[in-house]
């Protein structure tokens, strides 16, 4: 084990296949002496890490892996804590500044901390339907052993009325099931029921399983923990089985490249309503 000031990696592993790792990762993995990790995610990258002391621990021993990490790195070692997806969108790296803030840590102590990104759940999932996060969208998670459900509720609703793409983490598991149904039906107050809803499980690993329906539909499908649901906003459509959000190019230009009538590149769009009303001034 090394002496002296150690290192902590907090590194997202992406969906799980080593092509959607960053290289960043992989060095991370490579060069750090103990794993900690989920369970799960150590099973992931079990062949990156022969040789190597790993700590593994089960579901909701999030606390206890942030701090066996951070007390090994702080002892010396270079650890690699690792989450699926990015360890910085619903991953451990804010728990490690929340056990790092309780302990008085400070930048140049040890450990030296590196945050390595990764490919979260939401991107894999899109590039496996399409295009379907173009334009604004957001992320909420539906669990709600840490988020009181009605603060869920609130950001859902939130969301749906400002016409943002919704992509659902966390939709539903064996004891929480009403959740999903709660969001289907105040999605449903805002968007028609023809709305594109994907539904993806386990991205890019071997248990993958992509449906694309709608609003009505989606709830009539398998949906669990490993699933990840990305709904439409309104202008979300399907063209050849893909589901795609348009940017909003063509509210300014023609195909050929071409400015509409009323628009300035480079300029505020200029919607239908106030062109009528300035040209009548």
């Amino acid at each position: 084990m090394a002496e002296g000031k150690g290192t902590l990696f907090v590194v997202g592993i992406g969906p799980g296949a080593d092509g959607h790792a960053t290289p960043e990762a992989m060095r991370a993995i490579a060069e750090a002496e103990i794993i900690v990790g989920y369970t799960t995610y150590v099973k992931l990258v079990r062949h990156l890490i022969e040789g190597k002391e790993v700590i593994r621990t089960g579901m909701t021993e999030e606390i206890g892996r942030a701090r066996s990490a951070i007390e090994r790195a702080r002892a010396g070692a270079k650890v690699a804590l690792i989450s699926s997806g990015d360890a910085g969108i619903y991953g451990m790296a804010g728990l490690v500044f929340q056990v790092l803030q309780e302990i008085g840590w400070k930048r140049g102590d040890s450990p030296e901390l590196r945050i390595i990104p990764g490919i979260t759940a939401i991107n894999s999932t899109a590039s496996l339907v399409g295009a379907p996060l173009v334009h604004d969208f957001c992320s909420i998670s539906l669990s709600d052993l840490l988020t009181p459900w009605e603060v869920i509720a609130r950001r859902i609703e939130a969301a749906a009325s400002a016409d943002f793409v919704i992509g659902l983490y966390n939709p539903a598991s064996g004891r929480r099931t009403r959740q999903i149904v709660e969001a289907q039906t105040i999605v449903h107050r805002h968007r028609n029921g023809a709305t594109p809803v994907a539904l993806v499980k386990s991205a890019y690993r071997k248990l993958q399983h992509v449906v694309l329906t709608d609003l009505d539909h989606f709830i009539d499908y398998e949906i669990g923990m490993l699933t990840t649901v990305l709904i439409g906003s309104s202008q979300t459509f399907v063209f050849e089985g893909y589901m795609v959000t348009p940017r909003g190019y063509t509210n300014k230009y023609t195909l050929e490249g071409d400015v509409l009538p009323g628009q300035r590149p480079g300029r505020s769009l200029v919607v239908a309503g106030a062109l009528a009303d300035a040209e009548r001034e």
